[in-house]
């Protein structure tokens, strides 16, 4: 399937705990399909202590969530996502380019 969310986009939390909160993304996992919000999903992780960390302690982190329970925010609107394909004429060649588009207003993304 193709990456709707990408790094660095803007989601807000439709489902769980945190529903309704606001971030970037910091990274996501294509392969299992989640992705990870600032601020949202914060779990406690109990460390042992070490050279970056000699107290050691319980940390506080975001933990990744599925990327059904996000949607991108377009314009101040959560909003699907889909894709366009466009020709342009490269070098003499014709060559597909296929973008992201917000199902709301149809506009390009990126």
């Amino acid at each position: 399937m193709a990456a709707r969310i990408k790094l660095n986009d803007t989601v807000i939390i439709t489902t769980g705990k945190d529903k309704g909160k606001q971030g970037k993304v910091m990274a996501v996992d294509h392969k299992k399909g989640k992705v990870m919000v600032e601020g949202a999903n914060m779990i406690k992780k109990h460390t042992k202590a070490n050279q970056q960390n000699p107290q050691g302690g319980i940390i506080e982190k975001e933990a990744f969530m599925h990327v059904s329970n996000v949607a991108y925010m377009h314009k101040g609107k959560p909003t699907k996502i889909g894709f366009s394909v466009e020709t342009i004429e490269k070098n003499g060649k014709n060559v597909k380019v296929k973008k992201r588009v917000a199902k709301s207003t149809g506009e390009t993304i990126d």
